[in-house]
Formats: C-alpha cells, sequence, structure tokens
C-alpha cells in the first residue's frame, strides 16, 4: 500500500532530510521511502496537506494514564498534596476496569494532540490484573506505546516473577506496544533492589526509568559508586541534583525526561533543562499527570522555553521540539525507527493545520509549532502509515461512550474512596 502526504510545510527534524517549505512524504507498508519536493507517485493514495505542517509524531516518554479519570482536579495540588491523593486515597480504590479505561482515555488523548509514541510509566500496582488491564487499555488503543512497569512501586516486595510474566505475555506483541522497567530508586529501597532490578532488566532486554529528585541526598552518586547508572536508563524529573550528578548521567549514557509543568506547579524548582544541557544531556519532555496539568506536549514545550530562556536564553525551539521528537525517541531506543522522517523509519506523522486562526500565517514553522500550536490543529495523524485520526477526529472511536466509562469510574472510585468532586478536596485534610 502506498500513501502520498503531498504539497504539506515539511519539518523534518532529520538534518540529512531538513525542512521544505513545501513537500511530499511517500510511505509504502507503512515505512517513509521518500521526502522530497516532489514525488512521483500516480498509484499512491493522496493526502493532501495543502496548509498543514507535516512533522514527525511526538513522543512522550513520561506519563501515568492510569490517573486519566481524575483530571484536573489537582490543578493547584503540591506534590505530597497529589501523592497523599492519588495514591494514598483514590488508588487502593481503583479496580482493573477503572485502570483500563484510564489507561484507553488518556492514549488516545495523547494521539489525538499528536502523540504517536508514548511511555506509560505505571505505577497503580495493585495487582497482575491491574497490571493486565494497563497493557489491554494500551493494545486498544491505535497509538505506539511502553508500557513501563513500576511493579512493586512503593514496597520492597521482590517482582521478579511478575516482571517475568509481563515480559512473556508480550514477547510475541507486534512492537506496538513494548515493554519497560519503572525501577525504585536508592530513595525508595536499597541499594542491593536496584542493582538486582537492573540485573533482571538486562537479561530481560528491557529499558528502564527512575524518578529522581533530591533534597540535598545525592542519589545519583551513590547509584554511580555502585557501577548501577546505564546508558538505557532514563531519568525523571532529577530536580535538586547537583552538576556532577549530570555530568555522571551524560558520561553514562543515560537520558532524562523533565515534566516542566508539573515541576514548577508541583513544587519540584525550576526545570532543569538549561543545566542538563550544559552538562551534556539532552533533555527531552513529557506530560507526567493529568489531575495536575495538560495533557499535551504543546503546553510542556511553551513552558519548556519560556522558563529557560527567561533563565538564561540558551533554548531556542527547534531544540524544543527537539525534546519531543527526535531525542525523546532516542531515550527511548526507539531513534532508529521514528522521531524524525527519514527514509527507513516508521511513518508515525502528524499533520497540523497551518491555516487556523490562532496559527496563521506561519512564517518559521518551528517556531509556530512551539509557540502557537495546541491539540486543537491536530488535523491528522498516522501511526504505521495507517490514518488513525482525519479531519480533527479520531478515527473509528466512540468518544462519547469512552468519556461516559470513564465518568463513571471517576465517580465509583471518588465514592468509594470519600473524596468530593466540587472542587473542595483538600488531600492533605483527608490523609
Amino acid at each position: 500500500m502506498k500513501t502520498i502526504i503531498r504539497g504539506g510545510q515539511v519539518v523534518s527534524m532529520d538534518p540529512a532530510v531538513g525542512d521544505l517549505p513545501a513537500g511530499d512524504v511517500l510511505i509504502e507498508d507503512g515505512v517513509i521511502v521518500d521526502v522530497s519536493p516532489h514525488v512521483d507517485a500516480p498509484d499512491a493514495e493522496v493526502i493532501d496537506a495543502s496548509d498543514r505542517i507535516v512533522m514527525p509524531g511526538f513522543v512522550d516518554n513520561h506519563r501515568h494514564t492510569w490517573q486519566t479519570a481524575f483530571r484536573g482536579i489537582g490543578s493547584d495540588w503540591t506534590f505530597p498534596e497529589w501523592a497523599v491523593a492519588m495514591h494514598g486515597t483514590v488508588k487502593p480504590r481503583y479496580a482493573p476496569e477503572d485502570v483500563r479505561i484510564g489507561t484507553l482515555v488518556g492514549r488516545l488523548e495523547a494521539l489525538s494532540s499528536g502523540v504517536t509514541t508514548m511511555l506509560d510509566w505505571f505505577h497503580c500496582t495493585l495487582s497482575p490484573a491491574h497490571a493486565d488491564a494497563a497493557i489491554e487499555g494500551l493494545r486498544a488503543s491505535a497509538g505506539r506505546s511502553v508500557f513501563c512497569y513500576g511493579a512493586g512501586w512503593g514496597t520492597t516486595d521482590p517482582v521478579d516473577a511478575e516482571i517475568r510474566r509481563v515480559r512473556a505475555a508480550l514477547a510475541d506483541d507486534d512492537a506496538r506496544v513494548g515493554l519497560a522497567w519503572g525501577l525504585r530508586g536508592v530513595e525508595d529501597t536499597s541499594v542491593e533492589t536496584v542493582a538486582a532490578e537492573l540485573a533482571v532488566a538486562e537479561e530481560l532486554g528491557l529499558r528502564t526509568s527512575l524518578h529522581i529528585a533530591s533534597d540535598g541526598s545525592r542519589p545519583i552518586a551513590e547509584l554511580a559508586e555502585h557501577d548501577l547508572l546505564r546508558d538505557t536508563t532514563t531519568y525523571v524529573h532529577v530536580t535538586g541534583v547537583d552538576d556532577d550528578e549530570l555530568r555522571m548521567i551524560a558520561e553514562a549514557g543515560g537520558s532524562v525526561s523533565i515534566s516542566p509543568d508539573v515541576e514548577l506547579k508541583m513544587g519540584f524548582g525550576l526545570p532543569m533543562t538549561g543545566r542538563m544541557a550544559a552538562a551534556g544531556l539532552k533533555p527531552t519532555l513529557s506530560v507526567d499527570d493529568v489531575p495536575s496539568v495538560a495533557g499535551d506536549l504543546f503546553s510542556a514545550m511553551r513552558t519548556a522555553l519560556a522558563v529557560q530562556r527567561g533563565i538564561d536564553g540558551t533554548q531556542s525551539s527547534r531544540s524544543v521540539l527537539e525534546a519531543v521528537t527526535i531525542d525523546a525517541a532516542a531515550s527511548m531506543g526507539l531513534d532508529q525507527r521514528i522521531g524524525s522522517l527519514t527514509p527507513g523509519k516508521r511513518a508515525d506523522i502528524v499533520l497540523l493545520r497551518a491555516d487556523d486562526i490562532t496559527m496563521a500565517p506561519v512564517t518559521d514553522p518551528v517556531a509556530s509549532v512551539v509557540s502557537s500550536a495546541h491539540p486543537g490543529i491536530v488535523d491528522t495523524v498516522l501511526v504505521d502509515g495507517i490514518v488513525v485520526k482525519k479531519d480533527g477526529e479520531l478515527v473509528g472511536v466512540d468518544v462519547r461512550a469512552l468519556i461516559a466509562q470513564l465518568t463513571a469510574s471517576r465517580d465509583r472510585v471518588a465514592a468509594a474512596s470519600g473524596v468530593p468532586l466540587d472542587g473542595t478536596w483538600q488531600p492533605a485534610a483527608t490523609a
């Protein structure tokens, strides 16, 4: 099957391909085969990209979709309040079906906003059935996903057998849903446990992700002291750590994920994009959780750019766009498959409306995407060359029915947890 995306403003995110004021992208059997000012393909199905920006799909390498039902409820919460609310109060009331519908709607939300690849950092680890429900939710979406299983999160329980069970269940998947391991760090468990889990991850060929924040401790230095820094690990947030620890991550080949809106709103401090870049890292951006912030990467890009330019002016629109495309793909070990419009890569592509009144006229498409774009202009989305959003609507998805299921889930969990849904909930008071 051949498809040609014709006549769009192409932002390839590949220096060898460059950006094209008007160009064509030819796709065959889910693979990009040509990106040029004009491609002759009379037998291809045509997607008209006039007045569209054509670019690789966004990549979010850190999101907790199981919390989607409680969207917006924690907009004014600090991190301790969020932890009390989501993990201490409502999570114990979650049934596997609540996980499934939250994960499915959260993944579709991301897909609708142009996130073709997403790492779902799952820490609603109440039972194996909860994990299976999360995987079911991801599979029911047309997006490319990585299930990052935080097995045993919040405990010191052994999780080797459970990780192996899930690895076996996903081993024969079509690679549209992959597996990573959400590690418990030295702030949550022992160095010996971290070492043992890393050994199993390496045996199973799994990349890992790890939340890091420091209030004066040196968690990265402790990992380095025990030779536990890996080039297959993404370190999330990494707020409060010293510059030499950032260099340790860089020297080990690791990657970092910053959630700028969450970090600012919850009191983590300033996002560390500039310090990370100075240490030799390529910062990537993520949403984190929608009880607190918007579920699209356009918001994250705007915040990251504004904050870093306000600090020292070192960030650029292109570097921010790289952070949610090719650099984020690299952090997940997928940059040879996705992240740029490069011949030979999978056709994960988004078309953004350049003729929308909030965008037009587009002079610099990169700057316009970072500074002006929003989910409402995501016109078309392709994953593996298949159109999963067309004319601004998800293909084959009954959005109203899913929202009804999600709302019912929220109402049930809230009632079982004894929390109000009228904007008066004070999590610290209900702990």
